[in-house]
Order: structure tokens, then sequence, then C-alpha cells
């Protein structure tokens, strides 16, 4: 029988103390991802990262609505951003190159959901959750969020818990698809009565439909907020091995 070589190493991070040789194999191998994304992504420009199901093919009605945003937001002058899976980070990924902008991800050894999916610059493979999240957010000046399951919503989540936090600036985060986000609106409003969470701590959502709504949102909060316009794009060194991407253009 094979032995599952990503789901051995994964599960010997979580379990527990192994054999020093065990753990310097382990950091050596995230610390190998953490360069090699920050080498290819660090020259992508500025990001938004677009969170969604997998399972979300063409033909769902949600596909539609991947693809626009990712179209809007090359637009705009940024580069799209996934986790590189098929369903509607393939949506955006999609739309951000028929819009003519750069499409880049940061995709993750997961069985079936593993290969990145055919709309991409540039693709970036881990082996582990944590670096993924890392590289996500590092790049990303916004962040979108496509109806989707447990990873949509760890990611969501994620980055609500930094702005809450301070660990990121007050980056605008959008989600879209009103009718399918509605009960967690609920939940969220009822930790708000709670006093779970403040009500000020989710003034950086902004659930919409409309995509002219979302795109003047991004705008304001992450183009006008952090002086895009005047930012000058890295160029990657051919000594080093590192790539090039499409002339992207200029955020406006």
């Amino acid at each position: 029988m094979t032995q599952n070589t990503n789901g051995w190493e994964d599960r010997a991070l979580l379990s527990g103390p192994q054999t020093r040789r065990t753990d310097l194999g382990l950091v050596l191998r995230s610390v190998r991802d953490f360069v090699r994304g920050f080498r290819a992504l660090t020259f992508a420009g500025p990001c938004v990262t677009v969170f969604g199901s997998a399972r979300f093919n063409e033909g769902h009605q949600y596909y539609q609505l991947g693809r626009d945003v990712g179209s809007a937001l090359s637009q705009l002058g940024f580069t799209v951003m996934t986790g590189g899976g098929p369903g509607l980070m393939e949506a955006a990924n999609r739309g951000a190159k028929e819009a003519g902008g750069r499409s880049v991800s940061c995709n993750i050894k997961l069985g079936a959901e593993e290969y990145p999916n055919p709309y991409l610059d540039h693709s970036v493979t881990v082996h582990y959750f944590f670096v993924r999240k890392v590289l996500l957010f590092k790049y990303s000046y916004a962040f979108v969020a496509l109806p989707g399951g447990f990873g949509t919503m760890d990611e969501l989540f994620e980055a609500l818990t930094l702005v809450q936090t301070g660990k990121i600036e007050g980056f605008p985060i959008v989600l879209m698809g009103t009718d399918y986000w509605r009960r967690l609106f609920h939940l969220v409003q009822n930790m708000v009565d709670e006093g779970a969470i403040s009500p000020g701590e989710i003034d950086s959502w902004l659930a919409t439909d409309d995509i002219d709504e979302a795109m003047a949102h991004i705008r304001t909060h992450a183009i006008e907020g952090f002086g895009l316009r005047s930012r000058r794009e890295l160029r990657p060194s051919r000594i080093l091995g590192e790539p090039r991407l499409p002339t992207g253009s200029t955020v406006r």
C-alpha cells in the first residue's frame, strides 16, 4: 500500500513531540516554502486575495460572480491572488486573465484539489496551511470572500482576526453573495449583542452583491487608504532566478 507522504508530514507536524531529526525536517520544509513564496510573490504587484469554494464549478450560480470580481479587480490595477484551486478560485483567476490582468496563486497539496487552475501567471505550491495563509495575506491590500465552505470561512475569519487584533492594518474585507452569507451576518450580530466582539470590530466588512460598490470600497480603503498609486514596482533578479510576471497595469 502506497503511503500518503504529505498526509504523514501533516500528522507528524501536529502529533506532539517528534525526534529532533523529524522536527528539523519539518522546519526546513516550511522555511523552504516560505522562501520560495516570498521570492516569487514579492514581484506580483499589489494583490487582492479572493477566497471561495473549490466545489462551485462553471455553471454554478456563483462562478460568474467570481469571474466578474476577478475582472473588476484587474481593472483597478490589482493582481488577483487565490488559493489556486478549481471552482470560485479558478473563476477569479480566469476573470483576471480575461481582463488582461495578473493572476497568481498560493496552492497547497490536498489530494484531489491540489492542482493549480489553468488561469495563472505564476503559482507557488506549499505543504502546510499556515505557510499558505501567510503568503495569501502578506501581499494583499484587500480581501474578497465569495461563497465557500470551511476553508473559505477559515480564511475569512483569519482576515477579520488579524484586523481586529491590529496584526494587519484595516484592510477592506468584502463579502460577495449576500443571500449565501445571511445567516453568518446574523451570527456575527449576535456576537456583537452578547458582547463577544465590539460593533467597531466589523467596520472593515462590506457585504454586497454590487461589483461597483465592492470596487469603490476597495478603491477608497486600499488604493487611497494606503497610497498605492505612488507605489513603485519591484523588479525580480535574474541572478537569483526570481520569476518575471507579465507587466501589470498600475492601480488607479
